[in-house]
């Protein structure tokens, strides 16, 4: 179960990955003229509507994205399946369709139905899609439907699922849309406490990827908040929208960084040089785009203390931008790149005071970080018991993701033991015969930031943004080419 629920929080990386797109679109027709949505300028209008195009579709995006990130064969009939899938379920289950199966007025219809086309259902679709893809894609038909055999069957499959999954909806969404609504009106209106809340389980799920299902009730329009979409289109009460938002900023660009000089600084001296580079770069990933992986499971694992602390720390970062109603919003993740991006949208609020709170949570971070790892002797990078360093033979050509990828995959046990290599934005997630087999002082040799080992023959090995290069490496090799 946790290794398929891990799957779908990869799966849902690709969709989220495309609001940097609407972000910039965005931002920079609010640049251009921030009166509102662009009615001053053709080119700000063009610019705003086409990065809401992107917004508002999010679910869609999900539906196609889940369903091919879940498909076995990561093949496009499951991403028109799970377009297929989502066009079924929000027809059907159309504020209109219900009114006609009931036989009722539109407007007696219950509210749910006018918000099926959120992406809580573009998620399930997805799903379901993928679901068909993996059953039926390779069935082959009698030669009288050959036409319709394999992958040409899995939309027909899906629709009739579909239907069957809408008419199961039809009486659980009414329950499970108030329930959310329930959940997400509980946390707001605990006003910056409930924002504070909100930060701390979103550290706290990140470890096994859920951390998305619980950013879409507030993030997106799954109950009502939708503090994404709102705040980029300037809509809802200004230093309030964004508030699921703003908090992230002093902790991604200033708070994890200064952590990262922490965990620099409390190396061992023969392994600073090494540390540094890691903590440079993901230092500066965090800073700038708000990519946090690479530094939080640099110490997630070793020394989980530091991570709760994080955890507790981005909560009260929330808490803190909420109540004192300062707001900026991200496309993507709060780095540079979107708080400048942000500035302009009419609705954000003092959003420069996010900066001088970032200052005061870096000191916060630095000198908490360092008191406790040196107090407990955590294990952060740097600080691991010494092991004997191997020679490492770099492979012609000086390619170092080709010679880092030969190791890890050496380390993995190689073509013996591995049966599957996937990656997600900064880990390789692999499935392996025997974890026994598993060399992880070999893998560590390589300067990766950790290894997580998830399931008894699943493990993830964590790179950095750089993860795709070395898994087209390790793909490579296992082709023998």
């Amino acid at each position: 179960m946790m290794k398929y629920l891990q799957r779908l929080g990869r799966s849902l990386m690709l969709p989220v990955a495309v609001l940097p797109a609407a972000a910039i679109l965005m931002g920079i027709g609010y640049w251009i003229d921030p009166t509102g949505w662009g009615a001053d300028s053709p080119v700000a209008a063009f610019l705003i509507k086409a990065g809401g195009s992107i917004i508002d579709n999010m679910a869609i995006l999900f539906a196609v994205g889940v369903a091919l990130g879940m498909s076995k064969d990561k093949d496009g009939s499951a991403a028109i399946s799970g377009l297929v899938a989502y066009l079924v379920i929000t027809t059907v289950l159309s504020t209109n369709s219900v009114a006609l199966l009931q036989g009722i007025d539109p407007e007696a219809v219950n509210a749910a139905f006018g918000k099926i086309g959120t992406q809580f259902t573009g998620i399930l679709s997805g799903i379901i899609a993928s679901i068909m893809y993996n059953r039926f894609s390779h069935v082959k038909l009698p030669d009288a439907l050959s036409f319709f055999s394999g992958k040409r069957l899995v939309p027909i499959m899906t629709s009739v699922a579909m239907l069957a999954v809408s008419l199961v909806m039809f009486f659980v969404w009414p329950v499970v849309f108030s329930g959310l609504v329930s959940f997400g009106k509980g946390i707001s209106d605990l006003g910056a406490i409930g924002a504070g809340i909100y930060g701390f389980f979103n550290r706290l799920l990140i470890p096994i990827g859920l951390h998305h299902a619980l950013n879409s009730v507030f993030w997106f329009d799954v109950a009502g908040i939708n503090d994404i979409g709102n705040f980029w289109s300037s809509k809802g009460e200004q230093g309030v929208t964004g508030m699921y938002q703003a908090g992230f900023f002093p902790v991604m660009m200033f708070g994890l960084p200064a952590a990262a000089l922490a965990m620099y600084h409390t190396a061992k001296s023969s392994k600073k040089k090494t540390v540094a580079a890691l903590m440079m770069a993901a230092g500066v990933a965090s800073f700038f785009t708000g990519v946090t992986e690479p530094l939080e499971f640099a110490f997630m694992f070793a020394a989980p203390a530091l991570y709760v602390t994080h955890a507790i720390l981005t909560g009260l970062s929330l808490t803190i931008a909420a109540a004192f109603h300062w707001t900026a919003g991200f496309g993507f993740s709060a780095g540079l790149v979107d708080f400048v991006l942000s500035l302009k949208i009419p609705i954000a609020n003092q959003p420069y005071m996010l900066l001088v709170q970032g200052l005061v949570f870096a000191v916060i971070y630095y000198f908490l970080f360092r008191f406790i790892i040196t107090k407990f002797n955590l294990t952060t990078p740097g600080r691991e018991d010494d092991i004997e360093e191997e020679s490492g033979e770099e492979q012609a050509g000086g390619n170092k993701f080709a010679a880092m990828a030969a190791k890890i995959y050496e380390g993995l046990g190689g073509d013996a033991n591995v049966t599957s290599v996937d990656n997600c934005v900064t880990r390789l997630r692999l499935e392996v015969k025997d974890m026994d087999v598993v060399d992880q002082k070999k893998i560590k040799s390589t300067g990766v930031p950790g290894i997580n080992i998830v399931g008894k023959n699943s493990i993830q090995v964590i790179v950095g943004t750089n993860v795709q290069f070395v898994a087209d490496e390790i793909a490579k090799i296992r082709k023998g080419k």
